[in-house]
């Protein structure tokens, strides 16, 4: 059954909210499509949402941002309102109890154009609201230390040949009778002259490229092609469990794997409704990093005013029409076609050393400024500019 045919059999007023998100995807491929299909046919059917079987699709939920692959679709929305009658009632214990789905459940609701569709129809999908900067913290616990394989020591092995039985004991005389003809054998062929044993090639050897070592990746002086920017935007965002100071984002940066999970230390410096749904440039080569118990994958670049923190920091824009996962490069011919490093080495502090050259012009773009030519590569999408929308003069880290 197509996706249109499953809205259709939805009830009134979910059938015209669903109908009306001008967003909400059908389906980027056919099983994409089957599978909003099936999970509309669900929330039809009164089977995608029961009160004791939240638990289920909580766990679902938990690895996921939306319901469907890694993009927002038309499911979401009926899932949406299938479950709002349901968390409209529940108290902050019960609510809780259900991370995952509250967390999806919230940042749906708080979607610009989901807003937008539900305001003619409240109160059935008025905004619901959760406490969540009192959330209990998640236990997170550590994984079991892996066991490590005992090589027998020569004692034990001794031990354990003195305690075999007696018919193992004929067997070793045997094996001894023949240790020492291979020894004498050993003896002669050590007398004999020895004939030099040809050195393979390097490749031969395993190593690539001959017998010139392969050059590092990251050799040379730091430059900014090094850097891995793309464009990224904010799916899903919440205050971390544990810090009242960072944000825990799910950043699409156009992977398959779906989005990333960033940790950021912004919420005294931008309110939460101006970072969700927000499209930004992220550095995605640096190494991953525990911020308070939760692995962040990548770091939101941002704009500092130029009198420090208190004055205010904002996050750097990519270019109108820009996508997830667009990529962000340096201008300059020794920069535009270079490829950026799988991952930066912190040990090498790559970023570290680039990064005091990157600023805002009086334009507001977005550059690097180099240290010992003074020459001005604006950051840039095929589509323009990227910009600080409010300073110049700003550092960018």
């Amino acid at each position: 059954m197509s996706v249109a045919a499953s809205i259709a059999r939805l009830h009134s007023p979910l059938k015209e909210l669903v109908s009306s998100v001008a967003d909400a995807h059908h389906g980027k491929s056919e099983k994409d499509k089957t599978e909003v299909s099936e999970w509309i046919e669900k929330v039809a059917a009164g089977d995608a949402v029961k009160a004791d079987g939240l638990r289920d699709l909580d766990a679902q939920l938990t690895p996921n941002t939306y319901i469907v692959s890694n993009y927002f679709t038309a499911a979401d929305v009926a899932l949406y309102g299938a479950l709002h009658p349901l968390l409209a009632q529940l108290q902050p214990t019960q609510y809780y109890s259900h991370p995952a789905v509250t967390r999806y459940f919230d940042h749906i609701q708080n979607r610009p154009l989901v807003r937008e569709a539900a305001t003619p129809f409240a109160p059935a999908f008025s905004l619901v609201p959760f406490d969540l900067e009192n959330a209990p913290s998640i236990e997170r616990k550590a994984d079991p230390p892996k066991e490590k394989k005992k090589v027998p020591k020569a004692a034990d092995q001794a031990e354990s040949s003195s305690a075999a039985a007696p018919a193992e004991k004929k067997s070793k005389k045997k094996e001894a009778a023949q240790t020492v003809d291979e020894s004498v054998n050993k003896d002669a062929d050590a007398a004999a002259p020895k004939e030099k044993k040809e050195k393979k090639p390097a490749q031969e050897s395993g190593k690539k490229g001959g017998n010139a070592p392969k050059a590092a990746e990251d050799a040379g002086e730091p430059v900014p092609s090094m850097i891995d920017l793309r464009v990224g935007h904010i799916v899903d965002i919440m205050k971390h469990p544990d810090a009242d100071g960072l944000y825990v984002e799910q950043i699409d940066f156009g992977e398959e794997t779906g989005p990333r999970t960033v940790v950021s230390g912004l919420v005294n410096y931008i309110p939460i409704e101006q970072m969700r749904d927000k499209y930004l440039v992220g550095v995605c080569n640096l190494k991953p990093a525990n911020m308070r118990g939760v692995k962040s994958f990548a770091m939101v670049l941002c704009a500092t005013h130029k009198d420090g923190k208190e004055a205010g920091i904002e996050l750097v824009e990519p270019p109108v029409g820009s996508q997830p996962g667009d990529r962000v490069y340096f201008e300059g011919s020794d920069f535009e076609n270079a490829q950026p490093l799988s991952q930066l080495n912190p040990k090498k502090k790559i970023f570290e050393t680039i990064q005091p050259g990157f600023t805002t012009l009086e334009s507001h773009e977005a550059a690097w400024i180099n240290p010992g030519t003074r020459s001005v590569h604006r950051i840039r999408t095929t589509k323009g500019v990227c910009v600080g929308p409010n300073f110049i003069g700003a550092s960018l880290s």
